[in-house]
């Protein structure tokens, strides 16, 4: 297995391992675990709101002796934090599920908004933190992030911070963090995680029919897996790339992918390759956006590309998708980027390289993305998330 900055290439997100009912299959996950660690895999991610799986891995890291031998990542849930105590309580809880007395890689969990961190530095986080690093409890800090690129940076900037985990594939590369946000967390010296490299399994399982055949008929012979993980791995500036790994079968395979493939093999033909995929993911959704942002900023604060993009994923995908990562990158803000904002000046009009009528596509995918319900549960989850502020940040 290759490594990039002392972690394995291919990291073990601990999310989805198979259940009876309620309960985690142990066995079985203990099976899948193993074999990972056997075949080189030294990291493994879990978080506290993941049902069951922090007490599952510390069991099997127990069971098996391996604790010195791995690097164990978990996240705090910054989102139920009220209080300086919270800090402790929550930690203390995770180090107790994973019997253990430190944690190699700590994050904040699920981050989508500078106000997160503003709100846990009033709380005390940067003194925890230090004290924690200072004892030895958490050795790096980074954070998760769910958002836009603008938001991921300014974050980014915040803290002197070890390493980040994005949603990051070769059809997310100009939304979230984005292929910009990651170049500048590697600029900044950090190693760089990603999550969803399959979108969920959406690239391999919903891919359109016209995709599957081309990637059948290719001369490689690779599956959809493989071409995605591959994309992700030619990339110098990824340090590790997670999947929920939920069979020996996918273990191995990813196993071997990662211990195969090189940076920069990845050619203009394989290049070509991926775009023509995404091109006919693309054939499905609502509006011909690129995502160059040529048409921002706009002077009301829409961020016209990640609706676009959301709007798509409702088609391209399914209007849950769509609708989930509207809320998490779009309605989860201080500052409202949504398109009621709108006043139809038509600026984004003129710098529009597709040609795209904005403002009435706009008013479409706001219809789509934000029915009525939504917005009642939009704003409630934004108080819930982002904490109360002043009346001149309202929500939406």
């Amino acid at each position: 297995m290759q490594q990039r900055n002392g972690y394995s290439i291919l990291g073990y997100g601990c999310m989805r391992f198979t259940r009876n009912g309620n309960t985690i299959d142990f066995d079985k996950a203990e099976k899948e675990f193993m074999r990972a660690y056997e075949l080189g895999v030294n990291y493994f991610d879990t978080a506290y709101i993941y049902p069951g799986s922090e007490e599952l891995v510390g069991r099997i890291i127990e069971k098996n002796g391996i604790r010195d031998k791995i690097r164990l990542a978990t996240k705090l849930p910054q989102y139920l934090i009220r209080n300086r105590a919270g800090l402790d309580k929550y930690f203390d809880e995770e180090l107790k599920r994973l019997r253990t007395d430190y944690v190699d890689n700590y994050l904040m969990h699920h981050m989508t908004d500078i106000n997160q961190w503003e709100k846990l530095k009033e709380l005390g986080i940067e003194d925890w933190i230090a004290e924690k690093k200072k004892s030895g409890q958490i050795r790096n800090i980074g954070f998760s992030f769910h958002g836009n690129t603008n938001s991921f940076k300014a974050i980014l900037n915040a803290y002197d911070w070890d390493f980040c985990l994005v949603q990051y594939n070769y059809f997310d590369e100009f939304t979230q963090a984005g292929r910009e946000g990651i170049r500048a967390a590697h600029e900044k010296g950090l190693s760089v995680f990603i999550m969803e490299p399959l979108r969920g399994g959406k690239l391999v399982d919903l891919l359109p029919e016209k995709a599957k055949r081309e990637i059948a008929n290719e001369h490689h012979k690779r599956s959809p897996a493989e071409w995605a993980f591959r994309w992700l791995w030619d990339q110098e500036d990824i340090t590790c790339v997670l999947s929920g790994m939920n069979s020996i079968e996918m273990v191995e395979e990813n196993c071997r992918i990662a211990s195969e493939v090189r940076p920069g093999e990845f050619g203009p033909e394989e290049k070509e390759f991926i775009a023509k995929i995404k091109s006919y993911i693309l054939e499905s959704t609502k509006v011909n956006c690129t995502g160059c942002r040529y048409c921002m900023p706009c002077p009301r604060g829409v961020d016209i590309p990640a609706i676009f993009s959301c709007y798509n994923h409702m088609y391209s995908e399914n209007k849950s998708s769509g609708r989930l990562e509207y809320f998490q990158t779009v309605a989860l803000r201080m500052t409202p980027a949504d398109a009621s904002l709108c006043v139809q000046c038509g600026k984004c009009e003129q710098h529009c390289p597709q040609s795209i009528p904005i403002r009435e596509k706009l008013k479409e995918a706001d219809r789509k993305l934000r029915p009525p319900y939504m917005k009642v549960f939009h704003k409630v989850a934004k108080r819930f998330m982002l904490g109360k502020k002043k009346k001149d940040q309202a929500s939406l």
